[in-house]
């Protein structure tokens, strides 16, 4: 990864593509999922368009993977030259407030390169969730923590909310299916989603404006654009599904401009609704039995 980070940037890209082009071609699991993500999000599309669709996801998840190493060990002089930024002015006057900033993220495959990018702008921290393998979460972490001002597991609340009540910004992404405890559903492009009601819990305990921002890699290869977003308004109300609802549409208002980009492999809808059935096949169990000798 790190000697990837060193390599012409449209060669980086490249890279990115042929990944992306395995991982579709040899995880069909997944493609699967992303399959039926987009069946329940776009049911206007046409099967070729979101056939289409699918392919140029799989080709944005292997730049985001290329991405990561880029995010990682890149030099910020060649970053500098990569991307442009609109919207500081919503940063800088809600973090005036001294209340501290919830930077409302999205699971998009350029999450990587685009909280890297953020911080050439500003100082910030962020919420991240822990990585099942010990060494690979060791790397992540310090690697992130070379450019963010801090970390914070996403389990960590009281840290969390030590640091909105020292008037710390916090990046945290909340659009993934944690399950039913502290989750309500809350309509995803008309479909029930959990959302962990954690972004309007930290808001209501700290007074934390939340503020979206969103990435996008350009589609001529250039770079990227970042943008923040004026603070989410009557948030947090005393409503935890208004409150999901709310933080549901600005996600999927981004997730319209920049469709392939979005993280569609995860099952999105796993948690449904008493009732309810899930969308997705049951996942094929590895067999983890040793051989025993005989």
């Amino acid at each position: 990864m790190k000697l990837i980070a060193y390599l012409p940037f449209r060669v980086q890209m490249m890279m990115g593509s042929f990944v992306g082009w395995l991982m579709f071609k040899f995880f069909p699991e997944r493609r699967n999922y992303a399959r039926i993500n987009l069946e329940l999000c776009f049911p206007e599309m046409s099967e070729q368009q979101r056939q289409k669709l699918l392919r140029q996801h799989f080709d944005s998840l292997g730049k985001g993977m290329i991405e990561t190493a880029i995010a990682w060990w890149t030099p910020a002089s060649r970053l500098n030259k990569l991307q442009k930024i609109e919207g500081l002015e919503y940063f800088d006057a809600a973090l005036a407030k001294g209340k501290g900033v919830i930077l409302l993220g999205a699971h998009f495959t350029t999450l990587e390169i685009g909280v890297r990018l953020l911080a050439l702008h500003r100082s910030y921290r962020a919420m991240y969730r822990e990585h099942n393998n010990p060494l690979f979460d060791a790397i992540m972490r310090k690697r992130r923590e070379s450019y963010l001002d801090l970390t914070h597991e996403r389990k960590d609340v009281r840290g969390t909310l030590r640091s909105l009540k020292t008037n710390k910004v916090i990046w945290y992404a909340a659009d993934q299916d944690y399950g039913r405890q502290h989750s309500v559903f809350a309509p995803f492009f008309g479909v029930p989603a959990a959302l962990i009601t954690a972004t309007a819990r930290l808001s209501k305990l700290s007074g934390a404006p939340v503020v979206p921002f969103f990435q996008t890699r350009r589609e001529d290869g250039s770079g990227y654009d970042l943008k923040l977003l004026p603070p989410l308004t009557d948030f947090p109300s005393n409503d935890d599904v208004k409150d999901a609802t709310a933080i549901n549409h600005v996600i999927e208002e981004e997730i319209r401009l920049q469709p392939a980009q979005y993280l569609w492999v995860h099952r999105r809808f796993k948690t449904q609704p008493e009732g309810m059935k899930r969308p997705y096949p049951p996942r094929k169990r590895r067999n983890r039995h040793k051989k025993q000798a005989s």
